[in-house]
């Protein structure tokens, strides 16, 4: 699993991410966002990677390791 940010423009990504959500409620931003993640795993391929990143992820609820994985992507903090 990658860690080290590799997006060359980080702020623009997450803009673009976050102007996706406008005017949506609750439940569609969470339908896009599953629609974005099933995307972008299938640009990856890779089972074992994916795997990494969902555990990842999922340690990321903890305030530590989120900042830590925010600061790795070099987005701020999820919407």
């Amino acid at each position: 699993m990658i860690t080290e940010p590799r997006i060359p423009d980080p702020d623009g990504f997450y803009a673009a991410w976050l102007s996706a959500h406008e005017g949506l409620d609750e439940a569609r931003s969470a339908d896009l966002d599953a629609r974005l993640v099933l995307l972008l795993a299938n640009q990856c391929g890779d089972q074992a990677v994916l795997l990494d990143c969902i555990r990842a992820a999922a340690e990321a609820g903890t305030p530590t390791r989120a900042m830590a994985c925010a600061a790795a992507s070099g987005a701020p903090d999820r919407p």
